[in-house]
């Protein structure tokens, strides 16, 4: 069978295997505790819940608008305006089903043979993925440690050539648990303006996950780039809900009836009743949100100082989302020999740095989205790892 070549260029999410070896060895019998996959441990909260279950036995059972129903985009304005300060209009929203959709498109659209397209490294695998995909040439943003896995806005604009097309931003991020600091992004704002051809993807997914009075800064802040400019974002961190596939977009006018026509192609619509579930996750009660994130802030403070106090580690303090990213290249293994002896020898999944772009070796992602039980259990297990090696 011949099959087009660039399937060979996409690549995979190293989590979901990491997950299935997890689980192939609890089925065998062994006590697995599982630090790696990258989703809420909380169930959906249940208003959300029964508002697609009235949706279902309303009859919303058809096809929607490619774009979504106006009543969910309207919503999600509304939740642009409550924490971006922002207003934008709905007819430039795109529901999307989950918020790779939105990544995906967009690399499509400025990825082909010769562009270049840059991305933030580590960061999440698909990003490097299908720009390979697409035949464009990836240009790594480095992470730096130092700078609480912060870029440099001025490396970054260096890098910029005459065949860039696409920086894709992603604070708070995966899976490092950074946020660009708001200074650092103005900077970058401010030298896009020297490339006017250079459009933004802002991955903003995680931007009701910060800690400390952090605060998430949206590149929608900049007005200069607006007319350049992509947010993703979606329902299945903030709401729990990673299973129902619920993202958005927001579109610069001109590159709606592109975004809208790559939906009709690839999916039609997003499922019709967890659109209904949308609305009521962004416009109900919060307070399932607030009590999450308190959860994971004392969980952040748990798995931080174990990993500060583990022989040859070292953890930078993680300001969004709900991971650490610990440095390891103290204890002489590389990333992927303490994925793999850390699960098989003592039960805790884990993912090595390296899965993330060639910048993650000599670290490993811990997902803090666990009970505290569960992460002081597996933390005693990585000590007794370390200490026997």
């Amino acid at each position: 069978m011949a099959i087009s070549a660039k399937m060979a260029r996409l690549g995979t999410e190293t989590a979901f295997d990491v997950l299935a070896r997890a689980n192939a060895l609890a089925a065998g019998g062994m006590d697995v505790i599982n630090l790696g996959i990258g989703q809420p441990d909380f169930p959906t909260p249940e208003n959300i819940v029964e508002a697609a279950v009235k949706a279902l036995r309303d009859g919303k059972h058809g096809y929607t608008a490619a774009n979504g129903i106006p009543e969910l985009r309207e919503a999600v304005t509304e939740d642009i305006l409550k924490y971006r300060e922002v207003e934008v209009n709905p007819d430039h929203i795109i529901a999307v089903p989950g918020g790779k959709v939105t990544m995906a498109f967009a690399i499509e659209m400025f990825g082909e043979d010769g562009a270049e397209i840059m991305y933030p490294n580590p960061g999440f695998p698909i990003y490097e993925s299908m720009i390979r995909f697409t035949g464009a040439i990836p240009i790594p943003i480095r992470l730096i440690e130092e700078n609480g896995f912060s870029f440099d806005a001025e490396t970054v604009l260096s890098q910029i050539t005459e065949r860039t097309r696409l920086i894709i931003l992603n604070t708070p991020a995966n899976p490092t648990g950074g946020i660009v600091p708001k200074a650092e992004l103005e900077k970058l704002a401010e030298g896009l303006k020297k490339h006017p051809e250079v459009y933004v993807l802002s991955d903003e997914i995680y931007s009701r996950m910060t800690y400390d009075g952090e605060g998430h800064c949206s590149m929608l802040q900049f007005p200069d780039l607006r007319d350049r400019l992509i947010i993703l974002d979606g329902w299945s961190k903030t709401y729990a809900m990673t299973g129902w596939r619920m993202g958005w977009g927001l579109w610069p006018e001109h590159l709606v009836p592109h975004a809208q026509r790559l939906c009709v192609n690839f999916h039609s619509c997003v499922n019709a009743a967890a659109q209904y579930a949308g609305i009521e996750a962004l416009k109900g009660d919060q307070g399932p949100v607030d009590k999450m994130m308190a959860a994971f802030d004392e969980r952040r403070a748990l798995i931080h100082a174990r990993l500060n106090g583990a022989p040859g580690v070292r953890c930078v303090l993680p300001k969004g989302a709900f991971y650490a990213f610990p440095n390891i290249s103290g204890t002489g293994l590389s990333a992927k020999e303490m994925q793999d002896r850390l699960l098989n020898e003592k039960g805790v999944a884990v993912i090595a740095g390296t899965s993330f772009g060639a910048e993650g070796e000599g670290y490993v992602r811990f997902s803090y989205a666990n009970s505290l039980e569960n992460i002081e259990r597996a933390m005693d297990r990585f000590d007794d790892f370390l200490k026997g090696l």
